[in-house]
């Protein structure tokens, strides 16, 4: 382990100008991600700012009629929030499905979407990985690359998005709240992920020196026609090979409004809007759904070991889409 200095922060503008100001420093709060990547010696900040003081750790009302979420607040304390569930069980459903309970309980609503890769040669140092030391090759595309990415990917990195809360925070178009030395802004969650293309590096929207303060829901949470499908290789304590946030807005048999993400197949939440727009006015059946699901994987490429992901993901669209339509019992 290298040598690192730490220091706390009691208000989000110290926090801010700290970051600016430090060489390789980085924000830990859970810590549920940073300290694996610096035990494996991915990361290698040399500092540490603690900001687990900053006042961030509520959920309330917002102007839109939604809910804001503190950035400091648990993934554990956000599932189980009564009006979550009550309102926006989708979410509540995405972030149970992920990590375990002692992680929830750690990892916070601001860092969830910042974790970075679970790509083996991410995190084996002694392999080339462009994501990890730009300019050194993706040793993924050539080598076993089962969990690895069917859409988005690119010469450079085929690496996949580990989050199931940033899926359904996807679906839900959530918005961003951050901070930063020049003020503050918002970043559509749709936005914030990243393409690799040729910078993998980078995985998000948000600057060096800028910390997410809360997450805004929409008033609109699709409580009534909502899963969170999850498809992985054991029950727990796993990733997505393939996830799909689905929510539907239905008079009757008939959809009004569709939003499908998907986790586990690109380098940040897939959404594809036109494929969504394709069910508006539709009758729900399967043949419908069908239909999105190949618009949706359509340009999908696998890379030899993760090519069963295609069809599997087709198949994990059209049976979320199913549960959420209340047509076929939700696992």
């Amino acid at each position: 382990m290298h040598s690192f200095s730490y220091t706390r922060a009691l208000e989000v503008e110290t926090a801010v100008q700290e970051k600016a100001a430090g060489t390789k420093a980085k924000f830990i709060a859970g810590g549920t991600n940073l300290t694996d990547l610096m035990k494996a010696e991915v990361e290698k900040p040399l500092q540490l700012i603690d900001i687990r003081r900053l006042p961030l750790k509520n959920i309330e009302e917002n102007t839109e009629g939604g809910l804001r979420l503190g950035a400091l607040v648990t993934n554990a304390d956000t599932a189980y929030h009564e009006q979550i569930e009550i309102r926006y069980p989708l979410l509540a459903k995405a972030i149970l499905a992920g990590a375990s309970a002692q992680l929830r309980n750690m990892a916070t609503n601001g860092g969830n979407p910042l974790q970075r890769t679970r790509c083996y040669y991410f995190y084996d140092t002694a392999t080339a990985c462009n994501k990890r030391e730009p300019g050194t090759g993706c040793s993924a595309i050539n080598g076993f690359n089962r969990i690895h990415a069917i859409l988005g990917a690119s010469e450079s990195c085929i690496a996949v998005h580990p989050s199931d809360m940033a899926v359904a925070l996807t679906a839900l178009d959530a918005k961003l709240n951050v901070s930063g030395p020049h003020g503050e802004r918002v970043i559509s969650f749709p936005d914030f992920h990243r393409l690799p293309g040729d910078t993998p590096h980078i995985d998000t929207n948000l600057q060096t020196d800028e910390i997410i303060t809360s997450i805004d829901l929409p008033a609109k949470g699709f409580a009534e026609h909502h899963t969170y499908l999850k498809i992985r290789d054991r029950e727990s304590y796993a990733f997505a090979l393939v996830s799909v946030a689905a929510a539907l807005e239905m008079d009757g048999t008939i959809i009004q409004e569709a939003r499908i993400a998907l986790g586990g197949v690109a380098h940040k939440p897939w959404r594809n809007t036109e494929a969504e727009n394709l069910l508006k006015g539709k009758e729900a059946s399967a043949e419908n759904f069908k239909l999105v699901a190949e618009a949706i994987i359509n340009g999908a490429q696998g890379y030899g070991h993760n090519n069963f992901k295609i069809e599997l993901a087709k198949r994990a669209i059209v049976r979320a889409l199913l549960q959420a339509a209340n047509m076929e019992e939700k696992s």
